[in-house]
């Protein structure tokens, strides 16, 4: 069994980046959202365009899908993959139970970006995207992919040796699904009629 299949380096740092990104993004939601609850027409910095904004978001209901703002999902769930990342360098080794369960909070995480995603651009009093929450899905989505690697060459999926050989090459195609991904997205946006790419090109002159 090879080294980077008993103590995945790449793929704990990556969990460590990936929550702290995640983690800011979901505080200045936060933030945010205390800001937008104090005074409902405060200008949040968030609120680049009438395209790009958080204020919209964060006030919709599905901004509180669960009955609370949803950025406190975000500061109490990215806890998780960054105790995993740290406890993994730290040469931790976790039974497949375990990788079984985080790979469940993963791929919740996933379906939950997915639907958000979904409703910011095609929800009838939305169609906006928030900028925090480009944050979020942008480290969300390599992560679950990452982490569906990691577990069918871990084992946590199968005990076939051939399987968790090509999964473990698979793991170099990360980013290329992520770019994949993240046209896709770009495409939903400008069907829906979003001018995504102008504003975020515009966003960085």
């Amino acid at each position: 069994m090879s080294e980077q299949r008993t103590r995945p380096v790449v793929y704990a740092v990556w969990l460590i980046i990936a929550s702290v990104v995640g983690w800011f993004a979901a505080f200045q939601l936060t933030i945010d959202k205390f800001i937008q609850l104090e005074n409902p027409d405060a200008e949040l910095s968030c609120n680049v365009s009438v395209m790009i904004q958080c204020g919209k978001n964060l006030g919709s209901w599905q901004g509180e899908i669960f009955g609370f703002p949803n950025p406190l999902i975000g500061l109490s769930l990215w806890i998780a993959p960054l105790v995993v990342g740290v406890a993994i360098l730290a040469g931790a080794r976790f039974p497949r139970w375990f990788w079984a369960a985080f790979g469940v909070g993963v791929t919740f995480a996933f379906g939950l970006v997915c639907w958000l995603i979904w409703q910011s651009l095609y929800a009838p009093n939305l169609g906006v995207l928030c900028p925090w929450c480009m944050l979020t899905w942008s480290v969300t989505i390599p992560t679950f992919f990452a982490t569906m690697v990691h577990l069918t060459r871990n084992g946590t999926f199968t005990s076939n040796e051939r399987v968790k050989d090509r999964a473990n090459s698979l793991m170099a195609w990360v980013p290329l699904a992520t770019i994949l991904a993240f046209a896709i997205i770009i495409l939903l946006a400008q069907l829906r009629g979003l001018d995504l790419l102008g504003e975020v090109i515009g966003m960085i002159l």
